[in-house]
């Protein structure tokens, strides 16, 4: 033996050491993240609750390529546009990875030259962005997308798209919420009103943005010192941005004696009074807030903008309930079709954009919290024997069950014991044990076991689909 190991001992010498080795790390790529069965099964619950209220209202569901054509996303995004992803040349084409949904869905209508659908888009996204992984903010993560594009009479389908808002997070029940709603043409009515040359309108606009986040004052100094804006004009739009309310509010700008001479402020505003109309009707007005200092930073937009906050409660005695952080967006782009179209034809569009992430974040810490237990599979029947050399019948009842749709699983031992069978129910959650014996054979019955109870009944076999199926049945 120590001649053997000597030789190989030799051998790896010459082969060369360690040292030149590369030391493989383990991780994720930064601004991503795994999901484990227990997160997945909180994701599935929030993804099928959205997607039952997009089907609810009637939309279709498309998908397309998770990069596109390098041109294709340039140019639409505003400042923000130094976050897209480019991928190294790969055959001749540009390319990049997509940002967000709303542009290709836009290349796609043009291409096909679609002028009407109602659609929902769920599928990854990705930015080069800074991670901050705690508020739900990756490179790479999901969004959900529900748009109207066509010609329609105003404020009916941008009407919708907020009641969708209101249904997906009353559904959802994280807490209370607000959704600011904003007009682009009463901003940009504003910020010409308030002396804001054409030119700085959009750099403008993203310093208004970050007054959620931002205090005016610190905004203001960005507007003035970093963007050159007169310091009159930066006070002129102080004394708007922090307006916020509903009809009532509308109605005093609609008579507001500077706002009320620009066409572009008109229009915003009379749109925004039928909208507010609209959602006195659904009944959702009481968590809306008609809010001049709400942006949205993309370029896109052309109408309405929205944007759903959650409101956190600390305690009672506090003004105003502090934001969370925004869990949906959307509004109005009816020129973005028209960009990609060769004719320019456009196609009007209002959408919303779901904020899963933030909402996941949310959750998790709930669950984690509660401790609550969340069952990972949904098998409903696992099929066991008491006595040994009973594999093959078990094989045989479990394709019956699964060819009859039912979720059932086996242990993959020829003769478990019943013991460790039921505890395998009990850590799984598996509510009912179906256990063949020699004697329940010899009968043409299945021993039917209620995990939870341990009650247990025989049942003929051909009727043992059946009741399997009534015992789980949700209520």
């Amino acid at each position: 033996i120590a001649k053997e190991v000597a030789k190989l001992l030799e051998m790896k010498a010459q082969l060369g050491g360690d040292e030149g080795k590369h030391k493989f790390v383990l991780k994720t790529p930064k601004g991503t993240r795994d999901y484990s069965p227990k997160q997945m099964a909180i994701r599935e619950r929030v993804f099928n609750a959205i997607v039952a209220c997009f089907k609810r209202h009637g939309a279709e569901v498309i998908d397309t390529p998770v990069f596109e054509l390098k041109e294709t996303l340039t140019g639409k995004y505003g400042e923000d546009s130094k976050l897209i992803y480019d991928l190294k040349d790969q055959g001749g084409e540009l390319l990049s990875l997509r940002y967000d949904l709303t542009v290709p869905f836009a290349r796609y209508l043009a291409m096909n030259k679609i002028t009407n659908i109602k659609r929902y888009h769920i599928a990854k996204v990705y930015r080069r962005d800074n991670p901050a992984m705690t508020r739900g903010r990756y490179r790479e993560f999901y969004q959900c997308d529900f748009d109207i594009a066509g010609q329609f009479d105003p404020m009916i389908p941008d009407a919708e798209c907020l009641k969708i808002v209101h249904e997906i997070l009353s559904d959802l029940q994280l807490g209370d919420f607000l959704v600011k709603v904003n007009d682009r043409r009463v901003l940009d009515g504003m910020f010409a009103v308030c002396g804001v040359p054409d030119s700085k309108f959009r750099t403008i606009c993203s310093s208004v943005d970050k007054l959620d986040k931002m205090p005016w004052e610190e905004v203001r100094s960005e507007m003035v010192g970093e963007k050159g804006l007169s310091p009159e004009a930066a006070d002129r739009i102080g004394e708007y941005v922090r307006l916020h309310g509903g009809l009532d509010l509308i109605e005093r700008l609609l008579q507001d004696p500077k706002l009320s001479q620009n066409q572009l402020a008109k229009e915003g505003l009379g749109d925004m009074k039928l909208l507010f109309e609209y959602l006195t009707l659904f009944g959702i007005t009481g968590k809306i807030s008609f809010d001049l200092s709400l942006a949205r930073g993309l370029d896109y937009y052309t109408g309405v903008i929205f944007e759903a906050v959650l409101l956190q409660q600390e305690n009672d005695h506090v003004e105003e309930p502090a934001s969370v952080g925004s869990v949906a967006g959307g509004g109005r782009y009816d020129g973005l079709v028209g960009m990609f179209d060769p004719k320019g034809r456009k196609v009007p569009c209002v959408g919303v954009s779901i904020g899963i992430e933030r909402i996941f974040s949310i959750l998790e810490q709930r669950v984690e919290a509660s401790e609550e237990k969340i069952r990972t599979t949904e098998t409903q029947v696992l099929v066991a024997s008491a006595q040994k050399k009973l594999l093959e019948e078990r094989l045989k009842l479990i394709s019956e069950l699964w060819d009859a749709g039912i979720k059932a699983e086996v242990l993959y031992k020829k003769n478990p014991k019943l013991l460790n069978q039921l505890q395998y129910c009990e850590d799984t959650g598996i509510p009912l044990v179906a256990i063949v014996g020699e004697q329940e054979l010899k009968d043409g019955v299945v021993k039917l076991r209620v995990v939870a109870t341990r009650e247990e009944v025989n049942v003929r076999r051909e009727s043992l689909v059946e009741e399997i199926r009534m015992r789980t049945s949700q209520p």
